[in-house]
């Protein structure tokens, strides 16, 4: 059965859908069968894999509102093990929509459940807000997966996050945990980062990813060509770095193919 993982902050512009992409690519690479699911509004995964705005396409809207078949919304990418559910602006409506609906926390989980059998990782793109559609998500998922900048700013609303990872177990998914924090457009000469940096590993232990992400112009570029970076640029030092942070989630959730899918990732970059 595939894991899903939402990738979530409420601050925005802490690189979330940028790690959605590249996260899913990176295990489509190691020939991993992956889902990503655009569920914000804004649709920049959608439009980063390609994909333009379509208001009539089935998108995670009908999923939510139960109005689609979840098979019906899946879409082919570039990469042959990578699909998507895109998002579509109408989106915004489902938080409204949603508000007096029937399981309205479960509509996403209960879409997903046929498709957990056909891939490994189905990977949630949130919206920078905690809103229905973040909810939605985190009651789906299996684990939370944190970027977030090395700032102090970022240490604050981490806690709020927490909060609300916390109240999701406790009354809608006691199975919730956090997949990791990974810290983006990281800069490590700059002694705030490397105090950051030491502070999250207090405060968070193991589950502070090995893995960093750098400032890098290349991971900027890759959606406006509609790309994943390890497409537009595989030798970039952005798109190797989320080849290395899919390696490290995939060798703690398939031990037996690590090695083989890290092997196929490698030939991949």
């Amino acid at each position: 059965m595939g894991r899903i993982i939402a990738v979530a902050n409420q601050k925005g512009g802490v690189g979330k859908t940028t790690t959605a992409i590249n996260l899913a690519a990176s295990f489509a690479a190691a020939e991993v069968n992956t889902l990503l699911v655009d569920c914000d509004p804004q649709s920049n995964a959608t439009s980063g894999l390609g994909l333009v705005r379509d208001p009539e396409r089935i998108s995670t809207y009908h999923l939510l509102m139960g109005a689609a078949s979840p098979e019906l919304g899946v879409q082919a990418t570039e990469l042959e093990q990578l699909w998507l559910v895109p998002a579509h602006k109408n989106l915004i409506g489902a938080n409204l929509e949603l508000v007096e609906a029937e399981r309205r926390e479960f509509r996403l989980r209960d879409a997903l459940s046929g498709l957990r059998e056909r891939y490994q990782f189905i990977v949630l793109d949130c919206p920078p807000a905690l809103d229905l559609l973040t909810l939605n998500a985190l009651v789906a998922a299996d684990a939370v997966l944190i970027p977030m900048q090395a700032e102090y700013f970022a240490l604050e609303g981490i806690s709020e996050l927490m909060d609300t990872v916390d109240r999701i177990r406790s009354s809608f998914n006691p199975e919730l945990t956090i997949e990791g924090v990974v810290l983006t457009m990281l800069d490590e000469r700059t002694n705030l980062a490397q105090q950051v940096m030491a502070e999250l590993k207090r405060f968070f232990g193991e589950k502070l990813c090995e893995t960093t992400i750098p400032r890098n112009i290349r991971l900027a570029e890759a959606p406006s060509h509609g790309r994943p970076a390890l497409l537009y640029d595989p030798r970039s030092k952005g798109a190797e770095s989320y080849i290395r942070l899919a390696k490290e989630i995939i060798a703690h959730h398939l031990p037996v193919e690590a090695g083989a899918q890290g092997q196929e990732m490698d030939k991949t970059a």
